[in-house]
């Protein structure tokens, strides 16, 4: 059963959102601060982690950064903030996907479910192990290297990387990579891609701002480099 951690310090939605994630055969804990979140984290281990950005004293996008250094659990942000900087930023900051309050719990569930399938098909699609240039990608244990360096990604991002590495040299649109990353109809939010590249870039690029590996095809979207 997939353990997920629930970070939501109004008990209202918290028991919400736990409820449903129950009735959808999910295991769940909750806390109910960033601290409390972060002690959880380290003791139970999550699949995948709910995480609302108001929390008391430390915030949502500081607990977010803090799991990211040390973990590439999938995260799912819940939050009241719609606006496009604040989504960005959380993405920036390694989230998966994000759900703006007020929500549907069945959507919240459905994304939940989708986050999780990513992370599956990251593991099982196309040939063990794919190469380009001096990156590896090991597809099973999704473990990606650069000239024998381990990287740490999220399994939205070594999908994503995936999914160029395998064509290098093919010109992706933003729609065409949201496509293959998500593959659900949800709100389609092409910038998300442009945060992707970017986390991955800073993790796998000598020097993000004069990429090597991860190239924009200005007005349309990126490719991996085929040389």
């Amino acid at each position: 059963m997939r353990m997920i951690l629930v970070v939501e310090d109004e008990a209202k939605i918290a028991r919400l959102v736990s409820d449903y994630l129950q009735h959808a055969g999910f295991e769940v804990t909750v806390a109910g601060d960033g601290e409390v979140a972060l002690a959880s984290a380290r003791r139970v281990k999550p699949d995948l982690v709910v995480l609302d950005l108001g929390l008391p004293g430390r915030d949502g996008l500081d607990v977010a950064r803090t799991l990211r250094r040390t973990s590439g659990v999938p995260i799912v942000m819940l939050t009241a903030r719609g606006d496009e900087t604040d989504r960005i930023v959380g993405l920036e900051l390694g989230a998966d996907d994000y759900v703006v309050k007020p929500f549907s719990p069945k959507e919240l569930v459905a994304r939940v479910r989708a986050v999780l399938r990513r992370t599956e098909t990251a593991r099982e699609d196309g040939p063990e192990v794919l190469r380009a240039a001096d990156v590896e990608l090991d597809v099973p244990r999704m473990r990606a290297t650069v000239g024998g360096r381990p990287v740490e990604l999220t399994p939205t991002e070594f999908q994503l990387l995936a999914v160029l590495v395998r064509e290098p040299g093919r010109v992706f649109t933003r729609s065409q990579l949201l496509d293959a990353v998500h593959g659900v109809a949800f709100e389609s939010y092409e910038r998300a891609i442009d945060a992707h590249v970017k986390n991955l870039r800073k993790k796998l690029e000598p020097t993000p701002g004069r990429p090597r590996y991860l190239l924009t095809v200005h007005g349309v979207g990126y490719r991996f480099a085929d040389a």
